[in-house]
């Protein structure tokens, strides 16, 4: 009995222990959220606070306000299962996906390895880029002795006529006798090492020898040559280019043999052997944190990687041990939890914030005509602007007609009404452009209502210029705002939308929690 209180003491010592160094700061409706939760979203903030030190109590209580908020606009979304649709999940194990690749290599090995090639490249003069086009016969393993030296005689006579004092051109013969017909950039690492070490040692318009590479035999020409990127610049590329040569980076190969270590991977090696010799095997191979993995689980993954079974085995192993260290992520690494959680919650309340405050209302006109009309006094200019129109006149008799067409009638119909009456055989005889001027916006404006030095000389077959409008203090209809109107109108709905989740929630806050935020 003695032990069973001694044991329950510890156990409840420790969750107090954990409590303490993590309490309760808020509850809402019914979920509690503890105190490193919201310090997350307090030291995002706290570089716009106005202290260096730490939020004033204005600052901490808005703060407070717009994590309720996120927090109720979550367990909407939730409620009406956007987190459950297909799209969400996708979008959601893509995050993860690229997330953990963070997580499942050795970064400061897979640098070392990049910089490497990137000097090896300088050293075997291999560095940028070089444009190629080649004469490519295809050899097939099966090929007959016959008709590989015939092959090579063709290849031969090729080069000779390529090469003669008066060469045949390069481009017709790879249109006629080339198996691959391609003009393209080349760079290390992305051809065989046998087509790479030729090209690159040519010039810009040399052409190479007859050669092989395991695809067939080639004769190649070299038309244009880039010189290499900085390593900044190529970082990103030399690690992707390692990755497809070698299958995993050197990064994710010393990651993984730290993993081999820490899961007690553990190989059985007469079953390996077995499997070497004979392709196949019942056993079990290896096991993780004596977890068996057993032949059948290698045919599994070889049907999809048709490779020798050596390299398949290497490539079983590497990916079983990452996807048992990627499925532990969130237990082992809280950064990892909180950054999926973060995205898990931003991304629900993206959709629910679209569905209840962008969806139906940007493109509402109606509303937000009906907005702007209760609102229109909120919406001013700075500076006048000049609402109708710059008319550049062939002649004058032209210049007053259209003045007197368009006097009276809305803008709407303008450009109907000078294509009707102005336009010629020869052409149109007045050009307009009409809308809604700010200063420096026209300088025809600027010159003729603004009264300033502009550069508005005539245009050149339409001496005269003429303006017709009025000078405008404030917006007449909702178009004539823009974006603020559109941004407003938003802020309007996600205020209604914020009232009614609080309307109907339950939020307590303990007060002596946070005063410890960020102070403990």
């Amino acid at each position: 009995m003695k032990i069973i209180l001694l044991l329950f003491v510890a156990i409840f010592g420790r969750g107090f222990v954990a409590a303490q160094q993590d309490p309760v700061l808020m509850c809402i409706n019914g979920k509690d959220i503890l105190r490193s939760e919201f310090e997350c979203i307090y030291k995002k903030r706290k570089p716009l606070a106005s202290s260096p030190t730490a939020l004033t109590p204005k600052e901490l209580a808005t703060c407070v306000d717009e994590f309720v908020d996120f927090k109720l606009k979550v367990a909407q979304a939730q409620s009406v299962g956007i987190d459950t649709t297909a799209d969400f999940r996708q979008r959601l194990a893509a995050y993860r996906a690229q997330l953990a690749k963070t997580y499942l290599t050795d970064e400061k090995e897979e640098e070392v390895a990049a910089r490497r090639l990137y000097d090896q490249m300088e050293a075997y003069a291999r560095a940028g880029q070089v444009q190629v086009m080649h004469i490519f016969k295809r050899l097939p393993q099966t090929l007959s002795a016959s008709r590989l030296h015939a092959a090579e005689v063709q290849m031969d006579s090729l080069y000779q006529v390529l090469t003669a004092p008066e060469p045949a051109d390069f481009a017709a013969c790879v249109a006629k006798y080339s198996d691959d017909k391609k003009l393209f950039w080349m760079s290390c690492l992305e051809t065989p090492d046998e087509f790479e070490k030729i090209a690159f040692s040519l010039q810009k318009g040399e052409t190479s020898k007859p050669f092989y590479t395991p695809q067939g035999i080639h004769i190649v020409k070299v038309v244009d040559r880039k010189e290499r990127l900085s390593f900044d610049d190529m970082r990103s590329d030399i690690a992707h280019r390692l990755l497809h040569r070698n299958g995993h980076s050197e990064g994710v190969k010393t990651f993984v043999d730290n993993l081999k270590s820490k899961y007690r991977y553990t190989p059985v090696q007469p079953a390996i052997e077995e499997l070497f010799l004979k392709g196949e095997t019942n056993q079990t191979l290896f096991t993780i944190d004596a977890q068996s993995y057993t032949g059948a689980d290698f045919n599994r993954f070889a049907i999809s990687y048709p490779r020798s079974v050596s390299t398949q085995f290497d490539a079983f192993v590497t990916k079983t041990i990452l996807d048992y260290e990627n499925d532990r992520l969130e237990k082992h690494y809280p950064a990892f939890h909180s950054l999926m959680q973060q995205h898990y919650e931003e991304t629900l309340v993206a959709e629910i914030s679209y569905r209840e405050v962008m969806e139906g209302t940007v493109t509402n006109e109606d509303r937000l005509a009906a907005y702007f009309k209760l609102h229109q006094s909120k919406y001013h200019w700075d500076t006048p602007r000049y609402k109708g129109a710059v008319l550049h006149c062939a002649d004058k008799k032209s210049a007053k007609y259209a003045r007197k067409l368009l006097k009276k009638k809305p803008q709407i119909q303008w450009d109907e009404i000078i294509r009707q009456n102005f336009q010629t055989p020869s052409g149109m005889k007045v050009i307009m452009e009409h809308g809604l001027f700010a200063e420096n916006d026209n300088p025809y404006i600027d010159h003729l209502v603004f009264k300033k030095r502009a550069n508005a000389a005539p245009m050149e077959s339409y001496p005269f210029t003429i303006i017709i409008g009025e000078k405008k203090r404030g917006p007449d209809t909702h178009q004539e705002v823009g974006e603020a109107l559109k941004v407003d109108y938003q802020n309007f709905c996600n205020s209604l939308w914020i009232n009614r989740l609080r309307s109907s929630a339950k939020v307590e806050i303990n007060q002596e929690v946070l005063k410890t935020v960020n102070n403990h």
